[in-house]
């Protein structure tokens, strides 16, 4: 019986318009009155998600989510931190190094804080773009210290150019961090072994839930760890090759209700079976 459904939001909750379906709302409400914890796991810091999650009902006591790509566990109705996982200083030293060396825009994100570090004249940051709901403002390295809270860095730029620079990341720091495409104009840096699986983990071990009970809903490769963590590992039919294959269901896409369409499925019908 599935007591936890950890469900990512762009390209899989989220519609092309960036938009909760009625019938996703629906089916996650019905889920929730039933008990099952619906968790919104994102690489979005919580200040981005809120507008969503009032959408969904999920701001009471009880209800939770997981942001920083796993780097968080937080309540949502007060925004307690529960579990976390930092970078720190040293890290955001080297990874400026590495963007200034790639000629890349680098962002530390702190909490609904982005730090805008110039590591490029030639190319600007295209994160602001992505996450509008977010408070920017421009830092010199110097002026970061150990008492600033650093949950990941990211690299918002035109997606030709990144793929190009991407190449050219030395092999060391893939052995540091988890370095991955979330968008395809994105690219992300955690702390190594920090993942959605991660957080998920540490809040079903918090809930007292089994691995098996948890499903997971994904389409992107920062999806891959929490797809192939959960007892249910579910694919977005509009997810990227790697994900469909790990996935054990896949259901339709983003524009055609594929959140709901698995919840009622592998949620609500066994819960009615059961009754």
């Amino acid at each position: 019986m599935i007591k936890l459904v950890a469900i990512d939001l762009d390209g899989t909750l989220l519609d092309s318009n960036k938009k909760i379906s009625t019938r996703n709302k629906t089916a996650l409400a019905q889920a929730k009155a039933k008990g099952v914890k619906i968790v919104i796991c994102t690489g979005r810091p919580l200040a981005a998600i809120e507008l969503y999650l009032e959408t969904l009902g999920l701001c009471d006591n009880g209800d939770y989510s997981i942001t920083f790509n796993g780097g968080l566990v937080q309540k949502n109705d007060t925004g307690e931190i529960i579990e976390k996982a930092l970078m720190p200083l040293e890290d955001v030293h080297d990874l400026y190094q590495l963007a200034t060396s790639l000629n890349v825009p680098l962002d530390i994100l702190s909490d609904g804080l982005v730090m805008q570090l110039y590591t490029s004249q030639e190319h600007i940051s295209l994160y602001s773009q992505l996450n509008n709901l977010l408070t920017f403002e421009s830092y010199e390295l110097a002026q970061l210290t150990a008492d600033h809270i650093f949950n990941k860095a990211v690299v918002a730029i035109d997606e030709t150019y990144l793929d190009e620079q991407i190449k050219k990341i030395p092999e060391p720091f893939y052995e540091r961090y988890e370095i991955i495409k979330t968008r395809s104009n994105l690219l992300e840096f955690m702390p190594k072994g920090i993942t959605k699986a991660y957080g998920i983990s540490l809040l079903a071990r918090d809930l007292g839930i089994k691995q098996e009970e948890i499903m997971t809903i994904g389409d992107e490769e920062n999806d891959l760890p929490m797809i192939e963590y959960a007892g249910l590992g579910v694919a977005m039919e509009n997810a990227v090759a790697k994900v469909k294959d790990m996935a054990d269901v896949i259901t339709d896409t983003n524009d055609n209700d594929g959140v709901a369409q698995a919840v009622e499925k592998f949620v609500l019908e066994p819960l009615k079976g059961g009754n």
